[in-house]
């Protein structure tokens, strides 16, 4: 297992993180539990998760994901482990999570963070981000700004000091962001620098071969700052395991849970899907290697956020990320992408 800095932090993760919103919704404690075990053994020492988890989000579940890591957790050598969270924001129906949640503010992060540290029996988060951002912007599979959505929300500044309190009671070490774009990683960082508040060190964005947007504009802001891509999604919802393309109703969270991955619900995204499996094929790869491989091969992403269902999945999964491609394969997938560019953004 290879590692990397994370961002301008202290801390060294693997280049495969752990993701975890399976854990309580599609698998047990007992399997997670196991999962947690065979990736620590592969040298993985970055572990995801989030407050709302497990997914597709619901009030039965909430929480189950921190709660089950916490009980892996509290038997681990805590300092070999970056441990990640994140924090719920508005904009999305999620009433059962402190009753809104209304704002990330002081009083909802501070709640937040507790509740995160009780269910994750740990006194600290290694990685403690924000999961969307309380302003209105594009986001899970919207692609257009639209300036007439604007709402009242809390400014970026107070979101900073609300984080900065959080580290410097010690529950958290190091900030960062998820499903941003370029003025909100811009403006956090231009905050935090200006009123000497914590830098972000990282923002989590889907990144796969159906959806490379982040390599547009944010990969070069996120080099030039000093703040990793932590790519999740890489295998977008499973799509790019090709099992969809024999059959369209197998089993998996796009099947088990109609709706829930609109993002992927796009008309060039089937063909854009066979067109890369084809390729894989030529190659002598599977479609989900080839796609696994592709992710954590790019040299701005520092780590990959991998999830599974089963210990047979993890393990394969694990395998071909620590594939490299060669300059011919990497060169015919970019020749699909000409093709079916960004059809899933």
């Amino acid at each position: 297992m290879q590692y990397r800095r994370l961002g301008s932090s202290a801390l060294e993760v693997s280049r495969v993180c752990l993701g975890t919103m399976t854990f309580g919704q599609q698998n047990t404690e007992r399997e997670a539990h196991a999962q947690l075990d065979l990736a620590r053994d592969a040298g993985v020492n970055f572990i995801d998760t989030a407050e709302m988890y497990a997914v597709p989000a619901r009030a039965e579940t909430y929480g189950a994901s921190e709660r089950i890591v916490g009980s892996w957790l509290r038997r681990q050598p805590r300092d070999r482990i970056v441990l990640a969270t994140k924090v719920a924001g508005p904009a999305r129906a999620l009433n059962w999570i402190r009753g809104g949640p209304t704002a990330l503010d002081a009083a909802n992060l501070q709640a937040a963070i507790e509740g995160s540290l009780s269910r994750l029996q740990t006194d600290y988060v290694d990685l403690y981000q924000l999961h969307w951002p309380e302003r209105n912007q594009p986001m899970f599979g919207q692609w257009q700004y639209d300036p007439a959505r604007e709402r009242e929300c809390t400014p970026i500044r107070a979101q900073l000091e609300a984080l900065s309190g959080l580290v410097k009671a010690g529950k958290v070490r190091y900030v960062g962001l998820s499903n941003e774009h370029p003025w909100g990683v811009t403006e956090f960082l231009r905050l935090a620098r200006e009123h000497d508040l914590p830098c972000i060190v990282s923002v989590q964005n889907a990144y796969n071969l159906l959806n490379r947007v982040f390599e547009y504009g944010m990969a070069e802001l996120c080099a030039r700052a000093q703040v990793s891509l932590l790519a999740y999604s890489p295998l977008a919802f499973g799509l790019l395991s090709g099992k969809y393309l024999a059959d369209p109703r197998a089993a998996g969270r796009l099947t088990e849970f109609p709706g829930f991955g609109q993002r992927y619900d796009k008309p060039s995204v089937a063909p854009a899907v066979a067109a890369y499996a084809k390729l894989a094929a030529e190659f002598g790869h599977s479609p989900a290697a080839l796609a696994l491989a592709f992710v954590t091969g790019r040299w701005f992403v520092d780590s990959t956020i991998i999830g599974a269902t089963s210990l047979e999945q993890l393990k394969e999964n694990l395998a071909a990320a620590d594939m490299t491609l060669s300059e011919s394969e990497l060169a015919a997938i970019d020749a699909v992408h000409l093709q079916w560019s960004n059809p899933a953004p």
